[in-house]
This record gives C-alpha cells, structure tokens and sequence, in this order.
C-alpha cells in the first residue's frame, strides 16, 4: 500500500498507559461501522486483561505457544479451535446470543468439531448407524413452530457416535458416513429413523486442548447425546443436541452443552406401541427388549422472531453495561448522532 494514500493519526509517546488508545486510534479508519466496534473493544479487553493480570512476557510467550499449537493441530476433520472455544464456554455463548429463544421453543447448544456435509439425505424409519455393537434405539421426533403447528420440509441433519464413542470422520477410514443423516419432516412436521442409544465419550484430549484440561484439572468427557441441525427458509437455524438424563457427565460436560430442556429419557421401548406404528420390522421385534425409544418435539423460532428478541437483548444488555448504542444491519454499533 502507497504510504501517501493512507491517511493516520499521528501517535506519540508510547507508553503503557497511552497505547490501548493509540492502537484504536491507528484502527480507526476502518468504514465498516461494525468492524471498527468490534475491533475497538477487542483491543481494549486484550490490554485491559494484561494490566489487570500484570501479564508477564514468559506468561504472554506461553499463551502465544499454546494458541500456535492449537492452530497445528487442525486438520480437515479435526478443528482444534472450535474445541478451544467449546471448552472455554464460549460457543454457547455466542450461539445464546445469536440464537435468542423465545420461552417453549427449542434451545440451542454448540455444534462440536465433527459436524460434516458428507451425510446422505434418507426416508423415514432409516437405520442410520451401522454399528451392530451399539443398543438399538427408534427415534420419533416432531418439528413445529411457536404457535404449535407442523413445519414440513425442515432440513434436518442428525449425527451421532458409534458404541465406542467415536464419531465415523475419527476412524480415518473410507465407509462413507455412519451415524449421521440428512432427513426431511413430513406434513405433520414429523420424522422418525433408527439409531443406537448415544454413549458418553472424550473430546479429543491429545492435544493442546487435553493438555489445558488437565492443566486446570478438568475431565474430558462429554455426557451421552445425539446433535441435531433443523434449517428452512424463514426460521432461525438450530443446532441443538439432547442429552441422556442418567449419564454420570451430566453435569460436567467438557463443553458446557447441557441444558435443563436438552435433557431427555431414554426409556424401554414398549412392545405394542412399536408394533401399532409399524417402527420396527418383525425381526426386529423379536428383539424387543433390547430397544429403547427418544420421544421429543423440537420447537424452531422464525427469522422475524429471533431477529426481534436479538435486537431487544442486545439494545438491553448494552444500556445494561451504561453504553449508548444504537442497531447496523442488527448489530450494535455506538450511537454517535
């Protein structure tokens, strides 16, 4: 870039006390009001956090380490990032804020690392684990909206560990996909396939994430649950997961997924029901006892529902922290007028 094009404010004597303001200053020919906002207060946080911690250059140096081992061990199937930010809580906070809820609709929780878009998309009653170890579980769902009527044609994307606790892409292998779909609600908003009952597992804990675990002395384990990802022009997207109530890493889960609504049964699965709704086949009812079922009824939010909640918790929350802010294309943005 041509130093003559460039317009800067000129910053002088630098010192601790003068350089968090003459880092915004030299930030602040960004046009994008938004950008200019979000970087302002980062820079701010970031300096703020080592006065206040009297950060040490040997403390700083580590911290640069960590985050650059963090960054080497990513890989097309392994975001060592995401599971960074999970660990850390804030995923499900940013996706809480994004993703407001209304009361009686669905909550969100975090995504993980080993979401993909290799999934095949399958009809109803489709085994989608191919794991002959795993107990058999029948899933019976229903997506509705807030004022309780069917959605049809929701996208929803499913994914799930085998029996040992290990998602299809950490194999290595070339299976193609196993435990995890792409299917489609129906006209009464339903959609239902066969599983096997989830089981509790470790985050990936080999790498610069297990070793902060283990620094600050947390365990690794994520409580038994199967994601689910619903999608459809004009609601808001959901990325939720349910969570199974007797599972001993309830309420320790690594990544602080777990909510209150999330938390579900996975009962025995009863003989004559399975054989009035045509679920099971009859080889597989010769079976019966070792199936369970998952009963639950997602509830999406609209677009102009989230979008209004979001604008109001956020307008809210800033007054909140004395800041006069006003709404850029519904994101706060200091109200200068």
């Amino acid at each position: 870039m041509d130093p003559s094009q460039v317009t800067l404010p000129p910053i002088m004597d630098m010192n601790a006390e003068t350089i968090t303001e003459n880092t915004v200053a030299m930030n602040s020919g960004n046009p994008d009001a938004r950008a200019k906002y979000v970087l302002e207060r980062l820079v701010h946080h970031l300096h703020d956090f080592a006065r206040e911690t009297r950060l040490s250059t040997q403390e700083w140096t580590t911290g640069i380490e960590f985050l650059t081992a963090v960054g080497q061990t990513c890989t097309d199937v392994r975001q060592e990032f995401i599971l960074l930010s999970d660990v850390l809580g804030l995923s499900l906070l940013v996706d809480a804020i994004d993703h407001p809820k209304p009361p009686a609709s669905t909550e969100g929780t975090v995504l993980g690392p080993f979401h993909t878009h290799e999934a095949e998309l399958v009809g109803p009653g489709t085994q989608i684990s191919k794991d002959e170890a795993g107990e058999p579980l029948l899933v019976l769902c229903t997506v509705r909206d807030t004022a309780g009527r069917p959605i049809d044609g929701v996208t929803v994307d499913i994914w799930e560990t085998d029996s040992g606790g290990f998602y299809d892409v950490q194999h290595g292998g070339d299976g193609g996909p196993d435990g995890r779909c792409v299917m489609r609600s129906d006209g009464n908003g339903a959609f239902w396939f066969k599983a096997i009952k989830p089981v509790s597992y470790p985050i990936p804990h080999d790498g610069p994430v297990g070793r902060f675990l283990k620094w600050v002395h947390r365990h690794p384990y994520r409580p038994a649950h199967m994601h689910f990802m619903f999608e459809k022009p004009g609601y808001d997207k959901l990325i939720t997961a349910v969570y199974d109530r007797v599972d001993p890493y309830i309420t320790s889960d690594a990544v602080f997924g777990v909510k209150d609504s999330l938390v579900v049964d996975f009962l025995p699965l009863d003989g004559d029901s399975a054989a009035a709704g045509g679920y099971l086949s009859e080889d597989e009812r010769k079976n019966l006892s070792a199936w369970s079922i998952l009963r639950y009824d997602f509830v999406l939010v609209s677009e102009q529902e989230a979008a209004r909640l979001r604008d109001a918790n956020s307008l809210e929350a800033l007054s909140r922290l004395g800041k006069r802010m006003k709404l850029y294309d519904g994101l706060p943005v200091p109200d200068l007028d």
